[in-house]
């Protein structure tokens, strides 16, 4: 079951693209077509309201491209292969917070990074993912905060060799009685015209979670933020760090 999934994953991924592109492009024609027309033609309320909705299939072909995107992401996750080593936590917080940098621009963002985060046993490149996109949510669904606050802290872990962590933020948070599909893919709590985004993020998260034999889970209250809660393999204590 789980190999034709992944055929279908691949498969989806890759042969929308093709006619997507060709959606895109022929939008555009329409367009460069319309514009030619003379200005009593182009003015007309026919013609403005083609242009309207030539915009909704522009806005909506951008969109599926942005899942498509989602997709390939996941099945990148699920397929690469691990290179588990040990990582301190701090350095790739760090790291991941250099790749938003844009994303904080003109923006007063607290950060509050606790002292003692430990050291993961996992691989850079997906640990990085999984920060980038837990990061960038906490970034997006803070700013219509007065004044956002972002915090990642060590949890206590339940089980001996795991370690654990939080990502906290004092946004939009969300209704707790949907926490339930928060991870499912292309699950959305909010609007997109409050925030932006397709809802492949969080399932990406789990994939890669999951890989690390690791899990995610996330509580929240509405307009009181989010905390997303992750229990991983922690790095033994003889192993160093490069």
């Amino acid at each position: 079951m789980a190999a034709a999934q992944e055929e279908l994953l691949r498969a989806v991924a890759h042969d929308l693209r093709a006619p997507l592109r060709h959606v895109g492009a022929y939008g555009a024609l329409v367009r460069e077509s319309l514009c030619e027309l003379p200005p009593d033609t182009l003015n007309a309320p026919g013609t403005q309201e083609a242009l309207g909705l030539l915009s909704s299939l522009e806005q909506s072909a951008r969109r599926m491209g942005r899942m498509i995107d989602g997709l390939q992401a996941l099945l990148c996750a699920s397929r690469a292969p691990l290179r588990a080593e040990p990582i301190p936590l701090a350095r790739a917080v760090a790291q991941a917070r250099a790749a938003l940098a844009s994303a904080e621009a003109g923006r007063a963002v607290q950060w509050r990074v606790g002292a003692q985060l430990p050291t993961l046993r996992a691989d850079s490149a997906l640990l990085q993912e999984l920060l980038v996109q837990l990061l960038g949510n906490a970034l997006k669904f803070t700013r219509q905060s007065a004044q956002p606050c972002i915090s990642v802290h060590a949890d206590e872990a339940v089980a001996a060799g795991q370690a654990a962590f939080t990502v906290q933020d004092n946004g939009a948070g969300f209704d707790p009685a949907h926490a339930a599909q928060l991870f499912g893919l292309f699950q959305r709590l909010h609007r997109e015209s409050e925030f932006d985004g397709v809802g492949a993020g969080l399932a990406l998260c789990r994939a890669i979670a999951r890989r690390h034999s690791g899990t995610i889970t996330a509580s929240a209250v509405p307009g009181g933020g989010c905390t997303v809660r992750l229990e991983w393999p922690a790095a033994a204590a003889t192993e160093s760090c490069a």
